[in-house]
């Protein structure tokens, strides 16, 4: 139901927000309508996200949202309507052109959020679409990488056994060309470039968010090769890698020795490595070389901005780069003709939206301007980098978006933790959580605890396994941080968080109990062994070798000592928990057993569910009650 009925239906004397059909509640009382009213232009933001140039004219594919969910856009210029290509009720994901020809494109989408994705054709300009994949209903498909002549492309599918993630090739424009190249195990696998001459595949196999592996497989016969070979005093992480233009080196995204991620050459005969970006104390967050081989664009996150650099491809030398708005940038993607870069950017008063600058002159051009529900967005609050020091002396950080100076007084707390584990919240644009600030006058908290990427590799490893609830504790040094601020009131804080960040939440109001207010879990783990147990199969091992194996009697006995189901026991304070019915990264069950075993303790929770979401809610009118029922839980439980 839209923000507009919900106000028209207000002004006719309804006095409730009715959710939809797709949605089940537990303990949710009935939601004012007057909360739609006013939250009404907070809802109508967009934003957009390039996907590919067309590579024989000068025009793009985005998707962004008009209806209900994310859909393929054609622009054809920059600030040219977006022409809507597809309308599914789905969200569509990625999509990309072949080489040298614009008539068709590849794209991928799952169903109600399942992440079960398979792939399509779309022709230009009759709009005819065709399943190129299995279409079974668990055989995940995707991170399709097309050939360099364009006649075939390479993408990852557990359809084999629904958990091992094999590289097939095909012809789109032949679906009965498919064939298995690759047979592997595990569920970290991708193919990530075509040799110029197309004879091999680069491929890349994750273990973990700290150790990674480049292999070279020979298309004609699937025989790999190991590049970055096995052992040494720590694990390797590689992070995207691509062919040089003569095919004899590699540029490799890798923390092969050093702390931070950088821009590698990698000679392929010799396997040796040539740090480009050494210089620069930061992580490389994207790349990407220029078709005629000569440029790399290089983005750079230095805590938590972007900084867009272009190499020389032949010397690592810098070159002049264009100067970008302030912000977060999120791909960076060459035209055809080596010259043009196309890039997403978001700031705090922006959401993300598509531009590109001319490598050449440094102009800058607009694609697509989002809607902001006609807000000003001038207004809205700049984050503040804040640090404080944890338990054991260590410097965390975060970003700290404050109401505006019309709200007196020390103002209530949000602490919002991202997922991941291995995420991190940059200083992008907040959406719907500006009303939270500007209308409710709550400070905003988003911490990066250890885990989090960006600030190096040892960083990243601190929460590992046993020491997982180091983690939580920089929340609770957090919370002595709040009430060191004269501006912030300790005694109203509000811990939300999704994913794990949604674990981070129930470890801290089991933790924490008598030192916030209530929390709000989203799509949250709630006990590592179940989880475990129950995630989907490709992704097992993957979150074993983060969390530790539940197999293992002690690692066992460490994870349901720290799992917050166990300490449920401990929570007395109002909780809101949020659950997709399709999630397969968090089962459904994860919430179902912490909704079910905290009313024991007779504490006020509610539970909201989607039928028709997975790992978090993307349909416009579900983000909606969400949004509408947890404005709800915070003036009744915080504000109060």
């Amino acid at each position: 139901m839209s923000s507009l009925l919900l106000a028209a239906l207000f002004l006719a004397g309804v006095a409730d927000a009715q959710p939809n059909e797709s949605l089940v509640l537990d303990g949710v009382p009935a939601i004012p309508a007057e909360i739609a009213e006013s939250v009404g232009r907070y809802t109508e933001f967009r934003s957009a996200a390039f996907r590919d140039w067309n590579p024989v004219r000068r025009e793009m594919l985005i998707t962004t949202r008009f209806g209900e969910t994310n859909q393929l856009h054609l622009v054809k210029f920059p600030g040219g309507d977006r022409r809507q290509l597809t309308f599914f009720k789905d969200r569509v994901g990625g999509a990309s052109f072949p080489p040298h020809r614009g008539d068709y494109f590849v794209f991928s989408m799952d169903k109600g959020g399942n992440e079960f994705a398979q792939l399509y054709r779309y022709d230009l300009p009759g709009g005819a679409i065709t399943l190129l994949t299995d279409g079974r209903a668990r055989s995940q498909n995707g991170s399709g990488v097309f050939s360099n002549a364009g006649d075939r492309m390479a993408y990852g599918s557990t359809r084999r056994n629904e958990k091992d993630r094999d590289i097939y090739a095909m012809d789109p424009l032949d679906p009965r060309s498919d064939r298995l190249v690759l047979q592997v195990e595990g569920g970290g696998w991708v193919a990530l470039a075509w040799s110029p001459d197309d004879q091999m595949l680069l491929v890349e196999e994750t273990v973990s968010a700290n150790e990674s592996y480049l292999w070279l497989v020979t298309v004609a016969t699937g025989a790999k090769t190991l590049l970055t070979p096995r052992g040494g005093p720590e694990p390797v992480a590689y992070d995207g890698a691509t062919f040089a233009k003569d095919g004899k080196s590699l540029f490799a995204v890798t923390d092969r020795g050093s702390e931070f991620l950088g821009l590698n050459r990698v000679d392929l005969k010799t396997g040796a490595h040539t740090p480009l970006t050494r210089h620069i104390p930061w992580n490389v967050s994207a790349f990407d070389l220029s078709p005629d081989g000569t440029t790399l664009a290089v983005v750079t996150n230095e805590d938590g901005m972007s900084v867009l650099r272009l190499l020389d491809a032949a010397s690592g030398q810098e070159l002049p780069a264009p100067k970008l708005p302030v912000g977060v940038i999120g791909s960076v993607d060459w035209n055809a003709d080596s010259r043009e870069l196309a890039f997403t950017l978001s700031n705090a008063r922006t959401p993300y939206d598509v531009y590109s600058a001319d490598a050449k002159t440094g102009t800058i051009a607009r694609w697509t301007e989002s809607e902001t529900g006609g807000l000003d967005t001038a207004s809205f609050a700049d984050p503040e980098l804040v640090r404080w020091k944890s338990f054991d002396g260590r410097s965390i950080s975060g970003f700290l978006y404050k109401p505006p100076a019309r709200f007196a007084g020390k103002r209530p707390v949000i602490i919002d933790i991202h997922g991941g584990p291995e995420g991190q919240k940059r200083p992008a644009f907040l959406g719907r959580d500006n009303y939270l600030t500007n209308e409710l006058g709550i400070a905003l908290v988003f911490p990066n605890v250890r885990g989090s990427t960006g600030y190096g590799k040892t960083f990243l490893k601190l929460d590992n396994a046993e020491l997982r609830e180091d983690s939580v504790k920089d929340i609770g040094a957090l919370l002595d941080w709040i009430a060191s601020r004269p501006d912030l009131d300790p005694e109203r804080v509000l811990v939300t968080g999704g994913s794990y960040g949604g674990y981070m939440t129930l470890a801290v109001a089991t933790l924490y109990d008598g030192r916030i207010r209530a929390s709000v879990d989203v799509v949250g783990i709630s006990n590592f062994v179940t989880f475990l147990e129950n995630t989907e199969a490709y992704r097992r091992d993957l979150r074993r070798v983060e969390y530790g194996d539940e197999r293992d009697p002690k690692m066992r006995a460490v994870l349901e000592r720290i799992s917050p189901l166990g300490r449920a026991g401990n929570i007395t304070k109002p909780l809101f928990v949020i659950q997709g019915k399709n999630d397969p990264r968090v089962p459904w069950t994860e919430s179902q057993q912490m909704v079910a075993t905290v009313k024991k303790n007779g504490t006020p929770i509610w539970f909201l569910m989607a039928s028709n979401e997975g790992h978090g809610f993307v349909r416009k009118a579900n983000q909606d009650f969400q949004l509408y029922a947890t404005i709800a839980f915070v003036r009744q439980f915080l504000l109060q």
